[in-house]
């Protein structure tokens, strides 16, 4: 402690600093207080060692220290924590120079465009530049201060580089105000090597306690009038709610505006779960993942308020899928951007706050929907309802003369169930307070069209960024912010995801946390080999197949990955890195497993045989991905003249 400034300050390195400093934050949300930073994760290399290394180590009983294994997969652990904390509190992660901190680059693209609070603390080269190059560090020919990190700029909702140490005292506040920011995302301090271990007398209040309030923006009365305006007008209105809803604990905001007009709900991938209870008006998702009912009615509906959403392409069928020429669109959002969506009249306002205000106002209007729309709704419903329960049915033998391809398809597997009838069994081993949890390939689309995310029976599903790798560290994220057993969490990702990123189940082992990993192994990026088969008419590189012949690079000879299916052991791969590890190819033999290892204390990995190319049924809609123009291929012209015709159906709203 010093007395120079006749103010009292306290001698620390940056990283000292910093590691301080986050233990010292707390969010205060609807009155309820807690550790913003509550803990910290990492790998460390020389570019971060010696100076948040030390600094960890040294202050590790105010910051825990979570060690993983591969650094995207860390950032995921922390975009999950930041979601199933609702966005009330988030993790540092911590990762060295060059390849270290460019490994962080792709989770934090998928935390800002899903608007998840993750906080990155990644080294950087030296400031002070005596060294001349340095281990991994980046020479442009041009720019002389380019780093590396200077590509975290457009994937990250704040980012700052740290080149003084007092450079702290304004970069720390304005990335816990972009942290606790309703349009939040990736959140990066750059940290040089040098810089790190360098020390600063630091005034001593800037380590005091803090508060960050997450604010919840009000809306407008005119706003929340012209949307009711436009309510009373519409015969056919229709809610899409988004991931807003579930950021905000809106929900029962939500049910309440349902049921007192009467307005069917639809969910996009991040909604998944907004409504929790089960009415007429709850009807799933909707788009080309989507209900064959709810897109049946979003095509006929005249008034679509979306509800905490984006709107992507996929929700959207690519701007084709509401075909009303009278349909007019509304919007709640906290973003001024995605308000406008489709030309929509917008609340720019927390979900929460604009669903009770205009609730209230179509209450007191005594809004309600025409009976024959709400007949329209019910009708179409129960009949998707009895081909979902047709789907799921895990105890029906599969017909495999329904595949497209025969039954040669299976000629290398033993599988007996598709993947729906592998989801029915996990709908019905679900209890309240359980998460599923997905985010790329073929999971993610066939839960939000059929799983019944009601009663606390959480979805967890990132498909903002579709990202391949994220399912098995969100479990681990989810994990952190919900650490009662009871509560099963379980991530459902294809064998392609698994084979990309398994390792982060040597992490689930170390620290001991029950996370349950369900693979649906159908040999291949199935879901893509769909989308092949649709646009180009055959299978190229999508399925897990040895090479007959053998590969010349050079030699100019075709030898095409068509063999037999590959023979990997997922189970002792799985084993091998710490997890209790299970086959499972009967319906009756999944139960067991299932029920036997729900209070498991470690990493469970389930391991189900399902049939390829066995998909559930579609759900009605176009999506915009073109085909090649010009192919010697005739399959390629014919499919080609198919999507040219469905481009008549997508439209421009505004």
């Amino acid at each position: 402690m010093t007395d120079r400034t006749q103010r009292r300050t306290v001698r620390l390195t940056v990283a000292q600093a910093v590691v301080t400093y986050l233990s010292r934050q707390y969010s205060v949300a609807d009155g309820h207080r807690r550790r913003l930073i509550p803990a910290a994760l990492g790998i460390f290399g020389h570019g971060n060692v010696a100076g948040l290394g030390q600094a960890l180590d040294q202050l590790s009983d105010r910051l825990p220290f979570v060690q993983g294994r591969n650094e995207q997969a860390l950032v995921h652990i922390a975009t999950a924590y930041g979601k199933a904390a609702k966005r009330h509190a988030a993790l540092a992660v911590t990762a060295s120079i060059g390849p270290g901190a460019l490994n962080m680059v792709t989770g934090a693209g998928l935390a800002t465009v899903n608007r998840l609070p993750v906080l990155l603390l990644p080294g950087d080269t030296y400031a002070t530049r005596h060294q001349g190059p340095v281990l991994q560090q980046l020479q442009h020919p041009v720019e002389a201060d380019a780093s590396v990190n200077d590509v975290f700029r457009p994937v990250s909702r704040f980012f700052d580089r740290i080149t003084r140490p007092e450079q702290l005292l304004t970069a720390l506040p304005a990335a816990m105000r972009a942290l606790t920011h309703v349009d939040t995302g990736a959140v990066v301090v750059s940290l040089p090597q040098d810089i790190q271990s360098h020390a600063y007398d630091y005034p001593a209040e800037f380590f005091a306690e803090r508060d960050w309030p997450i604010r919840r923006p009000a809306p407008d009365a005119d706003e929340v009038a012209a949307v009711a305006r436009i309510l009373a007008e519409a015969e056919r209105p229709l809610i899409i709610a988004g991931g807003g809803v579930v950021h905000s604990g809106a929900t029962e905001e939500l049910e309440a505006l349902a049921d007192a007009a009467g307005i069917p709900v639809a969910e996009t991938f991040a909604g998944k779960g907004a409504i929790q209870r089960r009415a007429w008006w709850q009807l799933g998702g909707i788009g080309l993942e989507g209900t064959p009912a709810v897109n049946a009615l979003a095509r006929e509906a005249d008034f679509v308020l979306t509800v905490g959403s984006r709107l992507t392409d996929f929700a959207t069928a690519s701007h084709s899928i509401f075909q009303n020429p009278d349909v007019r669109f509304a919007s709640i959002n906290v973003n001024v951007n995605d308000a406008g969506r489709l030309g929509a009249t917008g609340i720019v306002a927390d979900a929460k706050r604009a669903l009770a205000a205009l609730t209230d106002t179509v209450r007191a209007n005594g809004t309600t929907t025409p009976a024959d729309w709400r007949q329209r709704v019910r009708a179409l419903d129960e009949e998707w309802r009895e081909r979902r329960a047709a789907a799921l049915d895990p105890d029906t033998p599969f017909d495999f003369a329904s595949l497209p391809d025969g039954s040669d398809v299976v000629r290398d597997t033993d599988a007996a169930l598709s993947q729906g009838q592998l989801i029915g069994l996990l709908q019905e081993h679900a209890r309240s307070g359980d998460t599923i949890i997905a985010a790329a390939g073929g999971p993610p689309g066939d839960l939000l069209k059929v799983w019944d995310a009601t009663e606390g029976r959480f979805a967890h599903l990132e498909f903002g960024f579709s990202c391949m790798g994220y399912e098995l560290p969100a479990a681990i994220g989810v994990r952190f912010a919900e650490p009662d057993p009871s509560k099963r969490v379980l991530s459902l990702l294809g064998d392609g995801t698994f084979l990309m990123a398994p390792t982060e189940l040597v992490t689930a082992a170390q620290e001991r946390l029950p996370v349950t990993i369900v693979i649906p192994e159908n040999h291949g990026y199935q879901v893509i080999h769909r989308l092949q088969m649709m646009r180009s008419g055959r299978e190229f590189g999508n399925e897990f197949r040895y090479r007959d012949g053998g590969l010349e690079i050079g030699s100019g000879k075709p030898a095409r990955l068509e063999g037999d299916y590959l023979q990997v052991d997922l189970v002792r791969t799985a084993a091998g890195l710490g997890a209790r590890a299970i086959r499972a190819t009967t319906a009756d033999e999944v139960r067991t497993a299932l029920a036997e290892t729900r209070d498991h204390d470690g990493p469970v990995v389930l391991v189900v045989p399902v049939i390829p190319h066995a998909d559930l049924p579609g759900a009605g809609v176009w999506w915009d991905v073109a085909p090649a123009e010009v192919s010697e291929q005739e399959a390629v012209a014919r499919l080609r003249g198919e999507y040219e015709a469905g481009l008549a159906s997508q439209r421009w709203y505004g």
